[in-house]
């Protein structure tokens, strides 16, 4: 049953709910978190944006304040954060917490006289010496926003006094009065980010989780005005939002806005519609103010890491859910917002967020990352050292391509132009070992050609000796044929005592016969050859001594196998020939 005297009512989207806004969600945070602080813990609420943690520190002073407690909320976000000067920075936190509690007559002298003190110990005085003795009551300060010191380089200092202030509780009671409570968009192990001090390990963590349907009843009332069955569509909000304050908040308000009612059994439909049509569809011209921005922007504000987180997060959104593992990764995914812890597992926090960050949008993402992410990554944490990380080739070539309309810092130029350096130097060092590489081939090459040079000539060698050999011996066996002959032919003794004489001499002149008939040999036409072997066949068939005339005929087989380089014959005819010689009965006689 609808009831038309809330229909003017405003649900909150954005910003912090003060004490008397109706559709504020109390939560068990809000009860753990003040009953936490009247035990004087300290505390720490570190969570996504717009999960309702400044909503949470407003009402939790309030209420501190109402039992008589003093506080204040130091936000840095609206403080000059930026300064890089620290002396500057801590003053000013000292003029603010001096202005709001009325301490100090005149704080720029006291200033003034403890500039010798660096800027933190000015601050420990001032609470040691003002803050605390110049309060009576229990004191609270609440710091906001403080992801917005993370980038400075002196705030480790700041962190590290307020555990010193929690510590001091043993020496002096004092400051059990003294409580602190940080809350922002950080991991507890950011807080001091020098590995060598102590981490800020003190305090109670603070778990600001989403709505859930019955802490979220006092939002029933503005649907009232237009849903038959309001508690259905508040179900139906919650199962779309999965309790998340900021949507929550805003899907209420759109249906509150909505022109169209709706009736029993069409609660499912209508959510649907809304959810699609005024915050899915076309976000980033609908994200008035800035929500899902907020998360995509915390995704890729660290182009070194976005790849490794949205990497991740594609696990998550694929397979549905994933064990914690405590990863720096999947810290800076719930810091997002876009996932929340369930069960020791991750998953995506709503369908909303499913629907827009979905595995499209991931690669695009992706794809816009500089291309040579992980190599880079790498290169850095070596110093710079790694070489096998700089990028050649195609590679170089892409990542050249990719920051010609890119503004790079300092570190992208250093690795791209390592990157460019290292390449001409390997492409000269290419160049200068295939230089080698054909110096050394071109030396074999003509080694080889040496050798083959000697192995011919050698053979050649091999070759005229062989063939002088054979020649010297054919010239022997027929001179001393020739000569047995003559002396048998009834020529005088004498003449036959002169061819023996002859052929002595030639046995002993036989070197010089073996270069001389060789070359005789290479100069002889064929012709002249033949008409010997001719002449010497004439002379064979007078002789009637079968040894003498098989000898001579043999002799004259060796020429004709000589004068056809045909070596091995030539030398198999001239044995025989000696053979048939040395055993004929007329050489014997002589």
């Amino acid at each position: 049953m609808k009831d038309s005297t809330n229909s003017n009512y405003r649900y909150q989207v954005g910003g912090a709910l003060g004490q008397d806004v109706p559709s504020y969600v109390t939560r068990a945070a809000d009860h753990q978190f003040y009953q936490a602080l009247q035990a004087q813990e300290f505390c720490y609420v570190l969570n996504s944006r717009q999960m309702g943690k400044s909503s949470l520190m407003v009402r939790t002073l309030a209420r501190l304040k109402s039992e008589g407690w003093e506080g204040i909320v130091l936000d840095f976000s609206a403080k000059d954060s930026q300064v890089e000067q620290a002396e500057r920075w801590y003053n000013g936190i000292i003029n603010q917490l001096n202005r709001h509690f009325g301490l100090l007559e005149n704080a720029r002298t006291w200033l003034k006289e403890r500039d010798f003190l660096s800027p933190v110990e000015r601050l420990e005085e001032f609470i040691e010496t003002g803050l605390i003795p110049g309060i009576n009551q229990r004191i609270v300060i609440f710091i906001d926003e403080i992801d917005s010191t993370l980038s400075l380089p002196f705030t480790d200092d700041f962190f590290a006094l307020i555990r010193a202030c929690y510590n001091k509780r043993a020496d002096n009671p004092d400051y059990k009065r003294l409580t602190f409570a940080l809350l922002g968009v950080a991991a507890p192990a950011e807080l001091i980010a020098d590995k060598k001090r102590t981490p800020f390990n003190i305090g109670q963590a603070i778990d600001l989780k989403g709505f859930e349907f019955e802490e979220a009843q006092p939002l029933v009332k503005g649907l009232e005005t237009k849903a038959d069955n309001p508690q259905a569509v508040l179900a139906e909000i919650l199962k779309w939002t999965g309790g998340q304050p900021f949507l929550t908040q805003r899907l209420c308000q759109l249906v509150v806005d909505n022109t169209e009612s709706i009736s029993v059994g069409k609660e499912a439909e209508s959510i649907e519609n809304l959810a699609h049509n005024r915050l899915i569809e076309n976000w980033e011209s609908q994200d008035e103010q800035e929500h899902l921005k907020t998360i995509r922007n915390r995704l890729l504000s660290n182009e070194q890491k976005a790849a490794y987180i949205l990497e991740l997060y594609r696990q998550i959104h694929q397979a549905g859910k994933l064990k914690f593992q405590n990863t720096f990764e999947e810290r800076e995914l719930q810091l997002s917002g876009l996932v929340v812890k369930r069960d020791d597992c991750l998953t995506v926090y709503n369908p909303i967020y499913e629907q827009i960050f979905n595995g499209q949008w991931i690669d695009t993402q992706l794809g816009k990352l500089r291309p040579y992410a992980e190599n880079f990554r790498f290169w850095v944490a070596s110093g710079g050292t790694d070489e096998s990380r700089l990028l050649r080739g195609k590679a170089l070539q892409e990542a050249e391509e990719w920051a010609k309309d890119k503004s790079l810092n300092f570190q992208d130029k250093e690795f791209l132009a390592a990157s460019q350096t290292k390449e001409k130097q390997e492409a000269i060092a290419a160049l200068e070992k295939e230089a080698q590489l054909e110096r050394e081939r071109k030396d074999r090459e003509t080694a080889e050609e040496r050798n083959q040079v000697l192995i011919a000539a050698n053979q050649e060698a091999q070759n005229l000796v062989r063939v002088g050999s054979i020649i010297l011996s054919m010239t022997l066996c027929i001179t001393v044929i020739l000569g047995i002959i003559a002396v048998n032919s009834g020529r005088e003794v004498i003449e036959a005592q002169k061819k023996i004489e002859e052929i002595n001499k030639a046995l002993v002149n036989g070197q010089k016969l073996l270069e001389d008939v060789n070359k005789q040999l290479k100069d002889s036409p064929s012709s002249q050859v033949l008409a010997e072997i001719s002449r010497l066949i004439e002379i064979s068939n007078k002789v009637e001594n079968t040894q003498l005339k098989q000898a001579l005929l043999h002799a004259c087989k060796s020429l004709f196998h000589q004068t056809n380089d045909e070596l091995r014959e030539a030398q198999s005819h001239i044995n025989t020939s000696f053979e048939y010689l040395f055993a004929s009965e007329i050489y014997k006689k002589q």
